[in-house]
């Protein structure tokens, strides 16, 4: 494989970009730092297909991204390939409003090949190809400059290495007809929804105790107002104001600006500036939380009491036997809400009901609740026994 010097001008990162056009696939990571900004600083993109590897900095005087972005946004043909891509797929979002597609996470895939729920990129290459990754340059400052070799060496061995184990994994998957398995959860990651980071939203992500709907319309008001201004400060919203300070004025409401000054967390001058000024608005303007946005309780799921929650946690230990039985991550399988909603009583739009899942592990869950399937124990294992069998 062709490894090119580090991209810095738009020529290079042009042509590159037309060749890689006509692959198959591209592997694609991204370095960034986001410890002191609201927006991920995007520092390195590092993309490869067989034939050849480069790493572009973005932050060369200049550089035209435009061309890259094209083909990582508005190109069907090519299919592009990460590993846990989330964080990468977010800044491809905030720089163009579009997400990859299609789109292949090698991480996800490894849950139908029996390599767990979230194994990590040291530990894939590890496995398919036996090679032990140098670790060393892992925690970086990526964007200083000029980054040294061995900083663009190992950024690039993250995507050269990703394009040999992609096919072998692609492989795997057809000789063990797993590749529909995917389908749903590579669309679930592409879809820009998980990417918009709704301001509306924000309160859902801060813990607080109670379900008051005036206080719970307060977190919502304080959290959409913190990020509105952690947006525009470009800093992180903890910066701004901690998660436990915006709970305490949820909870706690001041009356008036001055007592912001007795906020623990904030600075007295809260108390007089413009900013304090704004936080009060954003208060004094909340509304009590509908009731279609209210959380469900923890303590008990809708429909499901108590013998509910039994059947359910049968349904959990079905769950795992299944996965076991067939080497698969069970989170691939079933996620617990399916589960519980199962054992309430719920038939329709589950996906453990559906395709695959249902071939795989949901006629027995549908048995196990409609009690045509219970739990044995012989010689000393757990084993599944249908009642036409006892019978």
């Amino acid at each position: 494989m062709h490894v090119h010097p580090l991209i810095t001008d738009s020529a290079t990162l042009a042509n590159l970009c037309a060749r890689l056009a006509d692959a198959p696939f591209v592997c694609v990571d991204t370095e960034f730092m986001r410890e002191n900004t609201y927006w991920p600083e995007l520092c390195l993109i590092q993309i490869a297909d067989t034939e050849e590897a480069a790493a572009i900095d973005p932050k060369a005087p200049g550089l035209d991204l435009q061309p890259l972005l094209d083909l990582l946004v508005n190109n069907d043909d090519v299919l592009k390939v990460f590993h846990a891509g989330g964080q990468d797929i977010e800044i491809i979002y905030n720089l163009t409003g579009k997400t990859p597609y299609p789109m292949f996470d090698t991480q996800v895939a490894a849950m139908a090949l029996g390599q767990g729920e979230q194994i990590g990129y040291s530990n894939l290459v590890d496995s398919w190809l036996g090679i032990q990754v140098d670790k060393g340059a892992r925690f970086t400052d990526w964007s200083r400059r000029p980054l040294d070799q061995r900083q663009v060496d190992y950024a690039i061995g993250d995507v050269t290495h990703l394009s040999a184990i992609f096919p072998r994994m692609l492989e795997r998957l057809k000789k063990t007809n797993r590749g529909q398995w995917l389908d749903q959860e590579m669309e679930r990651i592409s879809d820009p929804a998980n990417y918009a980071n709704d301001p509306d939203l924000a309160w859902k992500r801060v813990r607080i105790s109670g379900r008051r709907p005036d206080v719970l319309g307060r977190l919502k008001a304080i959290a959409r107002w913190r990020e509105v201004e952690a947006r525009a400060k470009d800093l992180p919203r903890g910066r701004i104001v901690k998660d436990e300070t915006i709970a305490d004025i949820a909870g706690h409401p001041p009356r008036k600006q001055a007592d912001l000054a007795k906020v623990r967390g904030l600075s007295a001058t809260w108390a007089s500036n413009d900013i304090g000024k704004r936080l009060m608005a954003a208060i004094e303007a909340a509304e009590p939380l509908s009731a279609d946005e209210m959380p469900p309780r923890e303590d008990r799921k809708p429909g499901l009491g108590k013998d509910g929650a039994l059947v359910a946690d049968l349904l959990k230990l079905l769950l795992k036997i299944r996965a076991r039985d067939i080497d698969v991550a069970p989170r691939l399988l079933a996620r617990s809400e399916e589960l519980e909603a199962l054992a309430a009583g719920q038939r329709d739009q589950l996906a453990i009901l559906q395709g695959w899942r249902f071939d795989q592990f949901g006629r027995d869950a549908l048995d196990l609740v409609e009690g045509r399937l219970g739990f044995g124990v012989l010689g000393g294992k757990l084993k599944m026994t249908r009642t036409e069998d006892l019978a």
